[in-house]
């Protein structure tokens, strides 16, 4: 959470890669000597965001920035409480309706450039991301005004008991004066956390080392740690195999059983505040239709999709709120669990059929380039076509490509995407930017209109209540359950492939977060 979601992006994508080919992992990446001072972490996916937390909002990109920024607060090492404090002296002040919230910056907080972080920094870094209109703004939409009360006291005043905000108050801290003077201050980072920039290579590597005169209580036991990335996913394991990563990212399910075998590795995993779908297009085409997409769900089956495709490193999932939220809010699991069809292809051609469909319209299924989101994408593909359509496009697009097409809504562009996403462990960060009206060509590519399901997801926003909450949630999630906005598919646990050389790493229930030297383990190099 000290990284913005962590994206955080509290919210964001779980998105964004480059390919590079198999030598890097062979031993060209990085600026590094690799003399065991250097922890070498492969990430699986690229950084298309670049490193400044006011703009960028990509996973990879994210758990790169929260080694060198650092928030209010943060998470704790379940994910369990969002009021950790970080750079804040203790709890924050809340008022009696939870309009305002007033946090008090530790005295020896600094920055990397040696200046305090002052109550304008934490204004600025609030600030900045809707006053540059950046894809980040909704996430801070509920703040009316930031004041500096003084040097080390911060005061928001919300436009509403925004329920959610102690998941937002765990933005990331820039310098004003570093970011408002950089020309490019996304690769020329500065922060307060344990980890400063060193350098960069665009799609190799970043090169990050341990702060020396770090202010917090614990600084790291590894010298430097170099990120870089490898999408494929046989080369990542090859290279943990051989030694030539020390920590790699994403274990694929075909290759979680070698993983587990390995003399020189283990697996370390968590079960992610995560959840991954097919969405449909609810604007033009035919998937406008709530019995043509009922029709989509009896075409194949997501239960045999997700055990052939994603599981060991993933569970089917059937509502959007991971285990985790299910088990904290006592969501009706057993109830969203039987809504989803068993594949029924006579059932499907009844319901194409009465819907006047015919057998030659061409389909267009559009995924990102991740081989889980892609098989079931090709489940969907296939069951059209044993249906009897004739003409199913099923496209793996690069990132750029798919997130600009996903949200226009167009049924030109695509009937049905496949996609993921990453939140605080609250419903509102699953509800609002997948379902709301306003945040439609933000974050919700579906452009579903059911007004009273809108209302409650907004009045859900803005209630203190929990109980009222969570009656409202369970409302508005069984109608879109119901109306198959979505198809739920599956969430996957947080996996990383560990050399036996790395101590003390643990995986995180948050996908943004790498926690390599925190108040609860400080990874180091045996």
């Amino acid at each position: 959470m000290s990284n913005h979601t962590s994206e955080l992006s509290r919210r964001r994508l779980l998105a964004s890669g480059t390919a590079v080919s198999a030598a890097a992992i062979a031993g060209c990446i990085g600026g590094s000597d690799g003399d065991g001072s250097t922890l070498l972490f492969t990430q699986e996916k690229g950084w298309g965001y670049g490193f400044d937390p006011i703009v960028s909002n990509g996973v990879p990109s994210t758990q790169i920035n929260g080694q060198i920024y650092e928030a209010l607060y943060t998470y704790n090492e379940d994910a369990t409480n969002s009021l950790v404090p970080e750079l804040a002296d203790g709890e924050p002040d809340i008022s009696d309706d939870g309009t305002t919230w007033t946090a008090t910056i530790k005295d020896e907080a600094t920055f990397q450039n040696g200046d305090d972080v002052t109550a304008e920094d934490v204004k600025y870094s609030f600030e900045a991301p809707v006053d540059e209109k950046t894809e980040n703004a909704g996430e801070l939409n509920m703040i009316e005004s930031i004041e500096a009360v003084d040097d080390k006291t911060v005061k928001f005043t919300l436009e509403y008991p925004y329920a959610a905000f102690n998941t937002t108050i765990g933005w990331p801290i820039v310098p004003k004066s570093e970011r408002e003077g950089s020309d490019d201050f996304g690769h020329n980072p500065v922060g307060s956390g344990p980890f400063q920039w060193v350098e960069w290579e665009e799609g190799q590597y970043v090169l990050l080392e341990s702060w020396d005169d770090y202010w917090g209580e614990q600084t790291p036991d590894i010298e430097q740690v170099e990120f870089n990335f490898v999408t494929e996913q046989s080369t990542r394991v090859t290279g943990l195999k051989t030694g030539e990563s020390d920590i790699i990212e994403g274990i694929p399910p075909q290759l979680w059983e070698d993983v587990k075998g390995m003399s020189n590795a283990s697996i370390k995993s968590s079960l992610g505040i995560g959840y991954f779908y097919l969405g449909f297009n609810c604007n033009e085409g035919p998937t406008a239709d709530p019995q043509v997409r009922e029709a989509v769900d009896y075409s194949f089956s997501m239960d045999d999709a997700v055990e052939s495709f994603v599981e060991p490193a993933g569970v089917r999932q059937y509502s959007p709120f991971p285990q985790s939220i299910v088990d904290a809010w006592d969501f009706p699991t057993d109830q969203w669990e039987e809504i989803p069809h068993d594949r029924d292809l006579d059932q499907a051609k009844q319901l194409f059929n009465d819907a006047g469909i015919s057998m030659d319209y061409e389909w267009n299924i559009i995924v990102p380039p991740d081989e889980m989101r892609k098989a079931i994408g090709q489940s969907v593909s296939s069951g059209l076509k044993e249906v009897g359509f004739t003409n199913v496009t099923f496209e793996s697009l690069e990132w750029g490509t798919f997130l600009d097409l996903y949200k226009t809504g167009n049924e030109d562009d695509y009937n049905m995407f496949t996609l993921g996403w990453s939140g605080s462990p609250d419903p509102e960060a699953y509800t609002y930017y997948l379902f709301a009206q306003e945040q439609e060509g933000v974050t919700n590519g579906t452009f579903y209109h059911n007004d009273e399901v809108d209302q409650q997801i907004i009045d859900a926003r803005e209630d203190p209540d929990k109980e009222r909450r969570r009656e409202m949630y369970i409302d508005s999630v069984t109608t879109i359950l119901e109306d198959r906005v979505h198809l739920p598919s599956y969430n996957t646990y947080n996996s990383y492939g560990v050399s036996d050389s790395v101590s003390n790493f643990k995986s995180h229930p948050d996908s943004g977060t790498i926690p390599l030297s925190t108040d609860y383990t400080n990874v180091g190099l045996k």
